[in-house]
């Protein structure tokens, strides 16, 4: 039998029964549409944490109060970073091309007669270049604002929208922070949210001493922001931060840092190595629903083989051969896989535009998925054919036509 033949009354035995067909690939068309699904989310989400830590900047390191150990135990009372800390830094600190303080605090802001409840962070002019920040309107404090504590914000992109507000109409206005009145001279454009590491969209800056000394009055800080000078000498930088910090702190020898630094890039290495575990998993599902197809498929095939035994006893007394009756059962099966993957892939595709149309997750198929379903399927029901169609092919010719 010539291929093309094959392929021809192979898709008329599963046109015959239709629902049979359906019912049979349905574990296939499952399996397939959910791994799709699932690997385009996992690609969304990976793009958009590589877009935020792009965002933020990759050559940027944050260090964060951390928990003072000794002998194992944790030992009670506050651990802080000062400004102190940062002074050290920037001035001993070679590799770090600008370090950048953060006097953050949650606070009470009211406009007129609305009340939001934000992060204040109170900085230097530095913090919007280094932080790769532009403006949607106005402009950031200056150093002499700062040193002469001037009562000025800078929003956020989100706060506007919080106080239902044009961002430009409200450079010039007033708000209270705490209490104290605030002018507003800048409005910055929006970053996007970043999950775990924040919404940088919903502060509002402050000038750091006005911070430091009319608003929160505390020298305390919540984070400090180091800008390495390249990415080759990012190890160094890691190494002399902490030279600098365990000097401060007079932590000695043996005992662990009371202080914590997080490189962007080794978040997006750990979250890499969870895609790639989710993606195992994935394949795991993946497997398991292609054995539970493939049964499915042997199953239906062996009653088909069964149903059509004097159809086969006919072909064999007209000439065909053992192999042809194996070749056109193993081709009907690896068919029936094939169309369930495609079936499966378009219900992917479809729950992915979904996805992407309804939340911010930049869902995508990657493209050596689509060409794994569909190489896996087929191979499934070429190993899962393999005993229908040899059975098919062993039947007797005479037997098979006697067959009632």
């Amino acid at each position: 039998m010539l291929l093309d033949e094959i392929f021809k009354v192979a898709l008329q035995a599963i046109r015959a029964n239709k629902l049979r067909s359906l019912l049979t690939a349905l574990g296939i068309i499952i399996g397939v549409g959910a791994v799709i699904t699932m690997l385009a989310l996992g690609s969304g989400a990976q793009k958009a944490v590589q877009d935020r830590i792009a965002a933020m900047g990759p050559d940027l390191l944050s260090i964060y109060p951390g928990q003072n150990f000794r002998g194992g135990i944790a030992i009670m009372g506050n651990i802080n970073l000062t400004m102190a800390d940062d002074t050290a830094l920037a001035n001993s600190a070679r590799y770090l091309k600008a370090v950048i303080p953060e006097l953050t605090r949650n606070l009470q802001v009211k406009r007129l007669n609305q009340n939001i409840n934000v992060n204040v962070v109170g900085t230097i002019p530095e913090y919007v270049p280094v932080k790769n920040y532009t403006f949607t309107a106005g402009r950031m404090f200056t150093n002499g604002e700062n040193e002469s504590r001037q009562r000025y914000a800078v929003l956020g992109s989100s706060i506007p929208d919080m106080f239902a507000a044009n961002p430009a109409g409200l450079v010039g206005t007033t708000i209270q922070i705490r209490g104290i009145e605030f002018q507003v001279i800048g409005v910055l454009s929006s970053k996007g949210s970043g999950g775990g590491f924040g919404n940088p969209d919903e502060q509002i800056l402050v000038p750091l001493q006005t911070a430091r000394y009319r608003v929160i009055g505390t020298d305390r800080l919540r984070t400090i922001t180091a800008q390495i000078q390249n990415m080759q000498s990012m190890n160094l930088a890691l190494i002399e931060i902490e030279r600098v910090l365990r000097r401060q702190h007079h932590i000695r020898p043996g005992n662990d840092n009371d202080f914590q630094i997080r490189n962007p890039t080794d978040i997006l290495a750990t979250f890499e190595q969870t895609t790639q575990t989710f993606k195992l998993l994935l394949a795991g599902i993946a497997a398991v629903s292609l054995v539970v197809g493939g049964i499915g498929i042997m199953n239906i095939m062996l009653v088909s083989v069964t149903e059509r035994t004097r159809e086969i006893g006919l072909r064999q007394a007209v000439g065909a051969r053992a192999r042809d009756v194996l070749r056109q059962f193993l081709v009907e099966a690896a068919t029936l896989t094939t169309v369930g993957a495609v079936v499966g892939l378009v219900v992917g595709g479809g729950l992915t535009m979904l996805i992407r149309s309804a939340t911010p997750i930049e869902a995508s198929t990657p493209p050596i998925a689509i060409v794994a379903a569909l190489a896996c399927s087929s191979l499934a029901g070429i190993v899962f054919g393999m005993l229908p169609a040899f059975r098919a092919s062993r039947l007797d010719p005479v037997e098979a036509l006697r067959y009632e």
